[in-house]
């Protein structure tokens, strides 16, 4: 698990330079989803970063899109493209836009920024997988605000339908949205995991979304489940090891070149710290 650590600590420092070189962005929703990355592709998914289009893969939809630094901190770290050039976020001409693009993004499975769009795209893309006969899963993340959208809850129903147990979503739970909180903005009433399990899914509730040990037992038992999809309700801390961001969860943030410079070196001394152990 250690490995696993420093990979979400690698993940959280690259994610940072990559929204800095910008200097503003979705540090909130990026930060909140380092660790579920680390175990996804760590140790989860069976991809092959030579071979990005490879129809044996697991797939991956970031259906929260405006998460896209996290995604290109990860693809990046597991020598998709070199990291450097991520940090062109969102500058004319990039291949690293906003929101994920597949066909601007090496390793981006699926194009996503409208929420909930992802959620049914994954769905497709499963379903496409049971009919090709290939026994592959498809890993889908959505935010808690983005599940506001009734588009996430009519693919629900159809992925519980059609038994879609090579699909498995990770619902970044971090009670805030763009807006405020969650339960103030739109309130889920008896919560994610009632509503997933009312659906028809497996429901797995972690208890912290951002420990890798706890993301990674979930992720394994998410994975042998039979007859059914699974969502796993992730409950995370929004702006997740960035200091200026995690106080206050703010969705997006624009902070001042001093602000950038102090939560980069608080992460690379988190990082030090778990290498050192």
């Amino acid at each position: 698990m250690q490995k696993l650590k420093i990979f979400a600590a690698q993940i959280r420092l690259e994610t940072l330079k990559i929204i800095a070189s910008r200097g503003f962005g979705h540090v909130g929703g990026s930060m909140s989803m380092a660790d579920a990355m680390a175990v996804l592709y760590g140790d989860i998914m069976n991809i092959d970063p030579q071979k990005p289009r490879w129809e044996g893969r697991d797939w991956f939809v970031l259906s929260k899109g405006h998460g896209g630094p996290v995604m290109y901190a990860t693809l990046g770290l597991k020598g998709y493209y070199p990291m450097e050039s991520a940090y062109t976020l969102n500058q004319p001409g990039t291949d690293f836009p906003s929101h994920t693009d597949r066909n601007k993004t090496i390793g981006v499975d699926l194009t996503t920024g409208s929420l909930g769009q992802g959620m049914s795209e994954a769905v497709g893309a499963a379903l496409g997988s049971k009919v090709q006969g290939r026994k592959n899963h498809v890993f889908v993340a959505i935010g808690d605000g983005e599940a506001d959208e009734g588009q996430v809850w009519e693919a629900a129903q159809f992925a519980a339908h059609y038994k879609l147990d090579n699909l498995i979503c990770l619902v970044d739970d971090n009670k805030r949205q763009l807006d405020g909180a969650c339960t103030d903005v739109m309130s889920h009433g008896k919560g994610l995991a009632a509503k997933f399990d009312a659906f028809g899914w497996n429901v797995i509730d972690i208890a912290d979304g951002n420990d890798v040990e706890q993301i990674h037992d979930a992720l394994r038992a998410a994975c042998s489940v039979v007859g059914k999809p699974a969502a796993l309700i992730l409950n995370t801390v929004k702006g997740k090891g960035a200091t200026f961001a995690e106080p206050s969860g703010a969705h997006s943030s624009q902070p001042t070149k001093e602000q950038w410079e102090e939560a980069i070196a608080a992460s690379e001394a988190a990082l030090a710290a778990l290498q050192a152990q």
